[in-house]
């Protein structure tokens, strides 16, 4: 029974892995960490202050602490002092005398209300007093603990020890990541700024570095939060042992070692408090992307692989403040992710400016569809080996009301980083529904036409609904390829999520896996059940003066003609090569050297017809 039951569990261990047990599961909790390292020996050594007005009293009291095994003491009998003797000592205990001349005890709790900070630091009142409305007041002041003169040194120790393991733990709490037990980004700050501060003094160079979980919202929408936070677990685990090894070693300073942190959601970061060279971050970032992979697995569902992406900055060279460097890092980040998942990136000062542009167009962006500044224009698709025009594709352009143009892959991308995928999506398929009938009415007859969709915040279920509204609303399958972008983010989701897609192919819509050999490779095919690979625009137009890139383009054409795939190159623009491509058998094209891009009425105007028949595409040079 047991071993059924763990069948049917999800479980974030790598084949032949043992699973975590609960003492190193709990290993990483914060009581564990807190009971651990913080014994009655470590307490010893917090620094007890003591104001009564009675030297006699205080002297008795530091006797009585010191044979309990308190070591460290400040104290006075001048009340009017102790504000800004705590303010300068800081102490992790205050013993406080209530009933004191020109400066009561509780004149003292007042203040220390109100300053930041003080007003955290624990106080156990001493007192003569047999007044309840007094101790009532001290308790309202903030006062922890409440113990009349005569005291018990017995139980003053307990108190105090008492005292400081709660006090140590709140802040060991506030200061650490519930789930990991790994320092949080409030303690992420404090030694970022010891360690800025250390930099300034020496001149030495060090690095933050941002760790984004790749897809962990898909992991917690398939599989469930419990599974999305063991596998933070499991990740976090492996990240600090591998930053660990790290400890007085080449990336520590004098004061500080290397430092995993656990920031909200999928992010870690990891502070290098000293460094030779960016070579040395490089390295370090390699062995920290190969730490940062974990896989799970449950029966009957595939192993899904789980990788993290990193950002860096490195001071002094991208800042010396702490909020920049952090946003820096930030940036770099984003960048690495949206290059691929599983990889990291420098930050660079065209982040910064790529960043700040994005962010005002991205706003633009959700009015620009209402103000009518967007437009669908369409480029014809030819088939090489006849230079007909067979099918078109479907280009979103924005002419931005500062004259600057954006569209294709530039606009899909700018569309995901500002929530607007699914809106833009959505009006695409309203324009080409509103053309092909346009088309319809005047007798013409209707082509193929590929619409980009980037799968890195579409889920697989919300495309099949915007598809099927589409075709409800008169697109006939036939006449609709979409061409898939950044499917890595399908890696995590069960076939199950992804079996939408697998129902649209069934239903006559073609589907196409684009800017193959940049964000999806080989291994999509796997995973993806397509109709055709559309090349990343970038190979074609290195094909002329690279014969490597020629190479690796050409061996794309043979991977799809073996998998019986249509193969298609965009962005062709010189007559080079498209003869290279027809001569090695590739069999569509499209791009500048096969005319321009159109809005819908020119486009029909110039390559559709009544009867159906592709028109040849006329094109210099070509035999």
């Amino acid at each position: 029974m047991e071993g059924d039951s763990l069948s049917t569990q999800p479980t974030v261990f790598a084949p032949g892995e043992d699973r975590l047990s609960e003492e190193e599961l709990r290993a990483l909790s914060p009581q564990e960490l807190i009971w651990r390292n913080r014994t009655v020996a470590a307490l010893s050594e917090a620094l007890i202050m003591m104001v009564d007005d009675e030297m006699l009293n205080i002297e008795m009291t530091q006797a009585f602490l010191t044979e309990a095994g308190y070591k460290q003491f400040v104290q006075t009998d001048q009340p009017e002092q102790a504000v800004a003797m705590m303010r300068r000592e800081m102490p992790g205990v205050l013993l406080l005398d209530l009933s004191m001349p020109r400066v009561s005890g509780l004149d003292i709790l007042a203040t220390m209300r109100e300053d930041p900070s003080l007003r955290h630091v624990p106080v156990i009142v001493l007192t003569s007093s047999t007044d309840p409305q007094v101790k009532l007041k001290a308790l309202a002041l903030g006062a922890m603990d409440f113990l009349s003169k005569p005291v018990d040194p017995s139980e003053l120790g307990l108190r105090i020890r008492n005292t400081l393991a709660a006090s140590a733990y709140r802040e060991y709490l506030g200061q650490h990541d519930a789930l990991t037990g790994l320092p949080n980004k409030l303690r992420y700050r404090k030694v970022a700024s010891e360690v800025l501060a250390h930099a300034r003094d020496s001149g030495t160079s060090g690095a933050f570095l941002h760790i984004g979980v790749d897809g962990l919202g898909r992991i917690n929408d398939a599989l469930g939060r419990v599974v999305g936070d063991q596998m933070l677990q499991r990740l976090a685990k492996r990240l600090a042992s591998g930053v660990q090894t790290e400890a007085e070693g080449e990336l520590a300073s004098e004061h500080h070692n290397p430092t995993l942190f656990r920031f909200d959601g999928d992010e870690f970061a990891v502070i290098i408090p000293a460094m030779d060279g960016v070579h040395s971050a490089a390295a370090f970032m390699s062995k920290v992307l190969e730490d940062a992979t974990a896989s799970f697995h449950r029966s009957g569902s595939p192993e899904v692989l789980v990788t993290c992406s990193v950002g860096v900055s490195v001071f002094p060279g991208d800042g010396m403040d702490i909020d920049l460097l952090t946003r820096n890092a930030g940036l770099a980040l984003r960048h690495a992710k949206q290059a691929g998942p599983h990889r990291y990136e420098f930050f660079s000062p065209k982040f910064n400016e790529q960043a700040l542009s994005r962010l005002d167009l991205g706003a633009e962006l959700r009015h620009a569809l209402g103000r009518d500044e967007i437009e669908l224009m369409y480029e014809p698709r030819v088939e090489l080996a006849t230079s007909r025009m067979v099918a078109a594709q479907a280009i979103v352009r924005w002419r931005h009301a500062s004259g600057r143009v954006i569209e294709g892959d530039e606009l899909m991308d700018l569309a995901g980083t500002s929530e607007m995928d699914v809106a833009l999506m959505e009006w695409v398929f309203e324009q080409l529904r509103k053309s092909m009938k346009t088309w319809k009415a005047a007798g013409l007859q209707a082509v193929p036409v590929g619409v980009k969709a980037s799968m890195a915040n579409l889920h697989p279920r919300d495309l099949s609904h915007l598809v099927n509204a589409a075709l409800a609303g008169g697109i006939e399958p036939r006449h609709l390829s979409l061409e898939l972008q950044q499917v890595a983010a399908l890696e995590n989701l069960p076939a199950k999520d992804t079996a939408a897609i697998a129902l649209l192919r069934k239903s006559g819509v073609r589907v196409s896996l684009d800017r193959f050999g940049r964000s999806a490779s080989a291994i999509h095919l796997r995973r993806l059940a397509c109709d055709e690979v559309k090349v990343d625009e970038s190979f074609i137009r290195d094909m002329d003066n690279d014969a490597l890139v020629q190479g690796i383009v050409l061996g794309m054409g043979d991977l799809a003609r073996r998998l019986k795939l249509n193969c298609v190159a965009p962005g062709i623009t010189t007559a080079q090569q498209l003869s290279v491509l027809k001569k090695n058998g590739w069999d569509q094209g499209q791009g500048p050297l096969f005319g321009d891009r159109l809005n819908g009425l020119n486009f029909a105007a110039r390559w559709l017809t009544r009867t159906g028949k592709p028109q040849r595409v006329p094109v210099a040079g070509d035999a």
